[in-house]
């Protein structure tokens, strides 16, 4: 797996994806799921498979970058969705 061939980055881009989901939902801990799914299936390779501690580093580190990147990005969605229902809200009893 992740050998980055054609169906591995149809997988990627599925987790990205399951990922912004679930962070644009109303609770902020649905966006932790899959990051803290990574960690602990990464954590759990350079125990069990004799990763070198560089490589387990640099793969940790890039992907908590991504999904953290797309829970901030899912996050703003709400953000603005919630400003934007205030504002329709507020428009509503100035008539």
């Amino acid at each position: 797996m992740f050998g980055f061939g054609f169906f591995d980055a149809f997988i990627a881009a599925g987790v990205f994806g399951l990922q912004y989901f679930l962070s644009s939902r109303n609770s902020v801990y649905w966006g932790g799921i899959i990051p803290l799914l990574f960690v602990v299936w990464r954590t759990w390779t350079f125990v069990n498979e004799n990763e070198k501690l560089l490589h387990y580093a640099l793969i940790l580190s890039v992907g908590l970058a991504f999904l953290i990147g797309g829970w901030y990005e899912g996050r703003n969605v709400v953000r603005e969705k919630r400003k934007q229902e205030l504002n329709k809200m507020k428009s509503y009893d100035m008539k």
